[in-house]
């Protein structure tokens, strides 16, 4: 029995199942601006939609290590939010685990996504935005594409971003819209600005595998100014998106992280990212802002939406 918690404790880990956070709160996201607009909430394809969410970003997590092993080995350097997890470098568990997970992941992924389409009617786009979504996520590090090891990975990973609120949006509405790709847009440059944090611990390692990341192809100081050039856009796209239609106050809300990426951005350009003592705090800086943008989100259009005096809450508590 204890072999084979060790063993589940080991394929938790090797999910990265904290990172889940990052899909499911953007999924959230666009099914609340469905309800901003009016949709009535549809409680099965919420949650069977999230399921499918949840599936398909694990498709990246467990294929990531699997396919990036060498990398992850010639990494001398990894930290609590880079490396990969670890599991298949210690030897916790052999490498076609993460390959078999990651497959079983998208296979879930298919059928939640038929279940959707033709038990819950939730309309003709539902299989291809799920399977753009597949595709990038097995793209993102699997073959052929290999996106992270020819440069590409962390540019689609913040221009995929909009997908996933559009998915949560479209499985309420049944129909495809421009509000909630627009409210998000600001979240791109924060997760294009996360995704370089998180490469300038692996940058040496990849490096010596042939993993041309983007960070790899630039260098780091041509690195640290793209970083610090994806949260100026963050914030320079809040107004772009009022003037385009997005209510204000969901991101308006976003200026309250302005003093973090301020001294993000500082820590970036005086070099910081040349030191490893400072990565674990770049890491979590960058984390903070993206999941903290989303978060105020949220709380914006919930806040617009019981401004209605619509029942937002009992609706979840009957859940």
């Amino acid at each position: 029995m204890g072999r084979w918690l060790a063993r589940l404790a080991a394929l938790a880990r090797l999910g990265r199942l904290h990172f889940l956070f990052s899909g499911s709160s953007l999924y959230l996201l666009g099914a609340l601006i469905a309800r901003y607009v009016g949709a009535p909430f549809r409680a099965g394809a919420f949650w069977v939609g999230m399921a499918a969410v949840v599936a398909t970003e694990l498709v990246t997590h467990f294929g990531n290590d699997y396919f990036d092993l060498a990398a992850d080995r010639a990494n001398r350097t990894p930290t609590r939010f880079s490396g990969g997890s670890r599991v298949l470098v210690e030897g916790r568990l052999p490498p076609r685990v993460a390959l078999i997970s990651s497959l079983t992941c998208a296979a879930l992924s298919v059928g939640l996504t038929l279940y959707l389409s033709l038990a819950l009617r939730t309309g003709p786009w539902t299989w291809p935005l799920v399977a753009v979504a597949l595709l990038a996520t097995w793209s993102y590090s699997g073959p052929p594409l290999r996106l992270q090891h020819r440069g590409w990975g962390e540019l689609m990973v913040a221009i995929g971003l909009p997908l996933v609120p559009l998915v949560g949006y479209y499985l309420q509405v049944g129909q495809l819209a421009w509000l909630p790709v627009l409210a998000s847009l600001p979240l791109c440059g924060l997760m294009l600005a996360l995704t370089l944090a998180i490469d300038f611990p692996d940058a040496a390692g990849d490096a010596s595998a042939g993993k041309r990341t983007i960070l790899v192809r630039l260098g780091g100081p041509r690195g640290a100014w793209l970083h610090n050039g994806a949260l100026l856009v963050a914030f320079l796209a809040i107004p772009v998106v009022i003037w385009a239609g997005v209510p204000p106050l969901p991101v308006v809300a976003l200026v309250l992280l302005s003093p973090l990426a301020l001294w993000q951005a500082r820590r970036f350009a005086r070099g910081d990212w040349r030191q490893p003592p400072a990565w674990n705090g770049l890491e979590f800086g960058t984390i903070m802002m993206t999941a903290g943008g989303v978060l105020l989100e949220l709380a914006g259009f919930v806040w617009l939406i019981l401004a209605r005096g619509e029942p937002i809450l009992a609706a979840l508590c009957r859940l």
